[in-house]
């Protein structure tokens, strides 16, 4: 079974993950979430698999950015992500019903 690998080409951390997996020989289907970002439903998905709440894959510095201010509930969190990709923490893999944030980049390899 292929990963799903949530990532952009911008980020550093998004690239070690590629070569991590690419070093391992692990199949991998890339989506470049900034020019196919998930929609509210994948999102609400993938935070079940990950077992999180949106707090927990926000990137602080791009919701300062935005103005956010912290108290904002999860729905109001999940309704942005799905708006500012950005928001999103990254890389996050996806396989079948697991999913892992990839910082670091190692952590992917505990759902194959």
């Amino acid at each position: 079974m292929s990963m799903q690998l949530i990532c952009t080409k911008t980020c550093g951390t998004c690239r070690k993950a590629v070569a991590l997996l690419e070093d391992k020989g692990i199949a991998f289907e890339y989506r470049e979430y900034r020019k196919d970002p998930l929609s509210k439903e994948e999102l609400l998905d993938v935070l079940r698999k990950l077992g999180v709440g949106p707090r927990e894959v926000l990137r602080t510095r791009d919701a300062n950015k935005l103005g956010l201010r912290g108290d904002e509930s999860d729905a109001e969190l999940i309704d942005l992500m799905a708006e500012h990709p950005m928001l999103l923490q990254r890389p996050i893999g996806i396989v079948g019903e697991k999913a892992a944030l990839g910082r670091p980049p190692e952590a992917l390899l505990e759902i194959v």
